[in-house]
């Protein structure tokens, strides 16, 4: 017999998902970040279904498991209802194979939410999958990740934290759990054993966290003479359009008012795992005509969607070029598509990481939220990235330890 105190709330919140969710895009900074969504149409859900879809899902069969586990496990202090619930939905979510599409319980979810803020703490990288595999899309730049010498597209293969009991390979892990596992509170450690391709040795890093603050944009001026303008794009979260709108007031202010002979400008998006693909629509907007697709959303049933840029241009006439690795993924990938298409502009580095789906964040009663891949999207040519990357038109790598940035020298190159 089921024991009526708990199970009456079990069975709501199995089988009763209450959304409402709004024009939300988003990024999600995480000491790991394992969560990239985009820009998708305003959503109202209201699910009160107390059934099984249809006759063909035998539920009892999940009760009859929950039962044997009650009456049988040895140690009942593990039985915690709540828990078993998450776990149950986690693993449904989990069997569409999409790792992308997850469900965070409450504790993770308010985690995502406060970290829409920019500001968080943990080892500063951002995690998806790469060939299957647990990877690293990008550290962020100055966190403790890429200090030690984390790169994207090293592949995770253990996790370990003697403090919160962790020991396990990444192979077992769903994506927000990996994401739980490695982000901490400051001034904790947590232990990544790497894999990097052309390295036959696996890399032992012990990573201790911090509290992270990373502009999402910042300006610089390179070339021999200072006259190019180097945008440093780290993310795009909630506060990088408005930093992006100062740093583009101080160019056009030395550029126009002082006269100031300006070459053009090099968006450097290398190890920007993305994010709002709001932003990077807005930003896009800047280089190209009033009404020029920026974006092309293709939704599950075949219909296309085009996001058309609507602001001003304030940066038409200046040379870009634009820098792209195997850190740059979505939001990144976006913007950098868009302006190799609507306006043929270089890229220079090495080839993208290759993201092209859209997930849109939907909370869920409880405060849990669930997060589901609803589209792809598509460069203004009709390209899907995903799994497949951008191929940058001038391809250079980066040596380990070098003294100089060859990637940067290369862009450089390109307005003499």
């Amino acid at each position: 017999m089921r024991v009526k105190v708990s199970f009456s709330k079990v069975r709501n919140l199995i089988l009763v998902f209450v959304a409402a969710v709004g024009i939300f895009v988003g990024g999600y900074e995480l000491g790991v970040k394992g969560y990239q969504v985009q820009l998708t149409k305003s959503l109202q859900v209201n699910f009160s279904r107390q059934v099984p879809p249809n006759d063909n899902v035998d539920f009892s069969l999940f009760w009859q498991v929950w039962d044997t586990l009650t009456a049988k496990y040895f140690d009942k202090s593990k039985l915690v209802p709540s828990q078993m619930v998450y776990g149950a939905i986690q693993g449904m979510v989990a069997a569409v194979g999409d790792p992308y599409t997850m469900y965070l319980p409450p504790t993770q979810n308010k985690v995502v939410n406060e970290d829409l803020s920019g500001s968080f703490e943990g080892v500063g990288i951002e995690i998806g999958y790469k060939n299957t595999h647990l990877a690293v899309i990008a550290p962020l730049p100055g966190s403790p990740a890429e200090k030690a010498g984390v790169k994207a597209g090293d592949y995770i293969v253990h996790i370990t934290d003697t403090q919160k009991k962790i020991d396990i390979d990444s192979a077992s892990l769903d994506l927000s759990t990996a994401v739980d596992d490695i982000r901490g509170s400051a001034g904790t450690v947590v232990t990544l054993t790497l894999v990097r391709d052309g390295n036959p040795t696996p890399i032992i890093v012990n990573l201790t966290r911090a509290k992270l603050d990373v502009p999402s944009v910042v300006l610089s001026w390179v070339g021999s003479d200072s006259t190019i303008a180097d945008l440093k794009v780290s993310k795009f979260d909630s506060v990088t359009y408005d930093e992006w709108n100062k740093a583009v007031s101080q160019i056009t202010d030395k550029c126009q008012t002082q006269k100031f002979a300006c070459k053009g400008i090099i968006i450097d998006l290398r190890n920007n795992p993305g994010g709002y693909m709001e932003t990077a629509v807005d930003i896009a907007s800047d280089f190209v005509p009033v009404g020029t697709t920026v974006v092309i959303q293709q939704n599950g049933d075949g219909t296309k969607q085009e996001y058309k840029s609507q602001k001003l241009p304030r940066l038409l006439n200046y040379k870009i070029v634009v820098l792209i690795n195997g850190g740059s993924a979505s939001a990144s990938e976006i913007l950098s598509g868009a302006l190799r298409d609507d306006r043929s502009v270089k890229l220079v580095g090495d080839k993208s990481f290759g993201k092209g789906t859209i997930q849109e964040p939907i909370d869920i009663s409880g405060g849990s939220g669930l997060h589901v891949t609803t589209a792809k999207w598509l460069t203004p040519d009709g390209t899907w990235v995903h799994g497949v990357g951008l191929t940058p038109d001038i391809s250079i790598a980066n040596k380990d330890n070098a003294t100089s940035d060859a990637q940067l020298d290369a862009a450089v190159k390109l307005f003499q």
